[in-house]
């Protein structure tokens, strides 16, 4: 599974990365720093809730 960030969505509320720091990347200002992050099978399941949780609907998952 790959999620997609897109960076002109991000309104740096860091939800993501509250969920799962280790698969996502955010600067000091909480907004995401890597479009494209691969996911570990053992952690799809952090990513679905990371998508869900971002209020500006800037995560996709393939």
């Amino acid at each position: 599974m790959k999620a997609e960030i897109d960076l002109n969505k991000c309104s740096g509320h860091a939800r993501c990365y509250q969920i799962d720091p280790d698969l996502f990347d955010i600067d000091d200002s909480g907004y995401a720093l890597n479009p494209e992050v691969d996911i570990p099978a053992d952690e799809e399941h952090k990513a679905v809730d990371a998508a869900a949780s971002c209020p500006e609907r800037a995560i996709s998952l393939h």
